[in-house]
């Protein structure tokens, strides 16, 4: 056992006074008790808006420079980052590349538990150089996600990102933590002791997730993968994406179903599509419209 492995001073591992006695409880009352402790979560996300807003800001500020985002983490919080990122390429039509996220133990743990795995704080390091992070200069961005602020492969990973002078931020449900003291900017929604004693796939997961869904959402709201609420660059790759590809465009543009299938068909992408019929322009003139705004639609479309 390390030297500063001291679990039981932290607010996740508490036991939870409130669910002492659950498992004696009729299944509904039990099911209660539960969704009761998860209403705490939003409002302990509530507070840390302020720290979120600040990195959704500089991550976006560097995505304009070529910028990515990394995500790392070990177990639950590891899976949620690898959840997220692997979301935004179908959500947002940006590659693969551009959010990643790491896992201690690789891909394999995202299905089978390698909880030794984050005990190394260079293997962290190491596999985050492996990644590219940085790389040829890139104004790349870590979060670091550990609900308990001290997994030392998260921190690992984070000592090499702040040597590096990339931006460095911790995505913890403790306050102050190891991480959080490496961070450029560090985000602690406090969710305090689980339903079941350090089973921190609950409360703190929740929180992770919905901080997560804030990340990548306003980054990509705020570089132009949104216009108003509306999820422009969706990829119509099966049937259901297609159905919402024309629902949007008939959104965007005010034109019949019949005309925006054969408007995505003649574009190839939503976001052409309402260029096209908006500004009264061919594919080529509408894409070359979108590269001068930088992506933006609604940029194109002042």
């Amino acid at each position: 056992m390390t030297a500063d492995l001291n679990l039981a001073t932290l607010s996740t591992e508490a036991r939870n006074p409130r669910t002492t006695k659950i498992d004696q409880l009729p299944t509904l009352e039990m099911l209660t008790v539960i969704n009761e402790e998860d209403q705490t979560v939003p409002q302990a996300v509530a507070k840390e808006l302020p720290q979120i807003a600040r990195a959704v800001d500089e991550i976006a500020a560097r995505f304009e420079k070529g910028g990515r985002l990394f995500y790392i983490g070990a177990g639950t919080s590891g899976r949620l980052g690898v959840l997220d990122a692997s979301e935004c390429p179908p959500t947002f039509s940006v590659p693969p590349t551009l959010v990643q996220g790491l896992i201690a133990g690789g891909d394999s743990a995202l299905r089978k538990s390698s909880e030794k795995s984050e005990d190394s704080r260079e293997q962290g390091a190491a596999d985050l150089l492996a990644a590219g992070f940085g790389a040829n200069g890139a104004p790349d961005t870590l979060v670091g996600i550990a609900a308990s602020g001290r997994t030392p492969y998260v921190v690992g990973a984070m000592e090499q990102s702040k040597k590096m002078g990339l931006l460095t931020v911790s995505l913890t449900c403790v306050t102050g933590s190891k991480m959080a003291a490496i961070a450029d900017v560090a985000i602690a929604p406090v969710t305090g002791p689980e339903v079941v004693t350090g089973s921190t796939r609950l409360k703190a997961g929740t929180a992770t997730k919905l901080v997560l869904n804030m990340l990548s959402t306003g980054v990509m709201i705020r570089t132009g993968a949104v216009y108003g609420n509306l999820m422009v660059n969706v990829q119509a790759t099966n049937e259901k994406l297609v159905d919402r590809a024309q629902r949007i465009i008939v959104e965007a543009t005010g034109v019949d179903r019949a005309v925006a299938a054969k408007l995505l068909e003649e574009a190839g992408s939503v976001k052409v599509a309402i260029a096209m019929q908006k500004l009264g322009l061919d594919r080529a003139a509408a894409e070359a419209r979108l590269k001068v705004a930088g992506g933006s639609l609604a940029r194109a479309l002042a």
